[in-house]
C-alpha cells in the first residue's frame, strides 16, 4: 500500500463539520517515512474552515484500470486511509513538503524544485499535512493467464 501511495498523483480527501461532509480532490506528495500526506492550498478557503473544525480525515487514493466489457466488471486498485490533518506554516516545513510533492509529480523534479519553490512562494502557499493513522486497500485486477 505505501509503494502504491507514493505512485498515484490524485487523492480524495473526506472533511465534515458541525455535521456536514465537504470532498476535495488534489495532487499530493506521500512521505513514506513519516507516513504523511502533503498537500498544496491557498491560505484561505472551505477546506482550512474544515480542518480548523475538525482535524479528522477520510481518505483515498485510486488508480483505474477500467471497466471489462462483458463482464461487469471494473479493474482498479484502491488505498483507503484515516487522518487527522493540520497546517504547516513553518517555511522550512513547507520546503519540505514541497520537495516530496514534486519528487512525486514532476518529471523533472530537479527543474520544478527551481521553478517553484522561492521564498515569496512559500509565503503565499499553504501545505495541508495528513498524519495517516490507519490504512485498509482493495484491487480487482485483470487475471493472469
Amino acid at each position: 500500500m505505501l509503494d502504491f501511495l507514493e505512485g498515484q498523483k490524485l487523492v480524495t480527501v473526506a472533511l465534515s463539520k458541525n455535521g456536514k461532509p465537504y470532498l476535495f480532490t488534489a495532487d499530493y506528495g506521500f512521505d513514506r517515512k513519516a507516513k504523511r500526506i502533503f498537500i498544496h492550498c491557498a491560505k484561505k478557503g472551505k477546506k482550512i474552515d474544515y480542518i480548523d473544525a475538525n482535524p479528522v480525515v477520510w481518505g483515498q487514493v485510486m488508480e483505474d484500470l477500467g471497466y471489462v466489457q462483458g463482464e461487469c466488471s471494473h479493474r482498479y486498485r484502491a488505498v483507503q486511509f484515516k487522518g487527522k490533518a493540520d497546517l504547516v506554516t513553518d517555511l522550512d516545513e513547507k520546503r519540505k513538503a514541497l520537495h516530496v510533492m514534486i519528487d512525486q509529480l514532476e518529471e523533472n523534479p530537479s527543474k520544478g524544485k527551481k521553478e517553484f519553490i522561492s521564498k515569496s512562494g512559500l509565503k503565499k502557499v499553504l501545505i495541508i499535512r495528513i498524519k495517516i493513522e490507519g490504512l485498509s486497500g482493495k484491487e480487482s485486477l485483470p487475471k493472469k493467464k
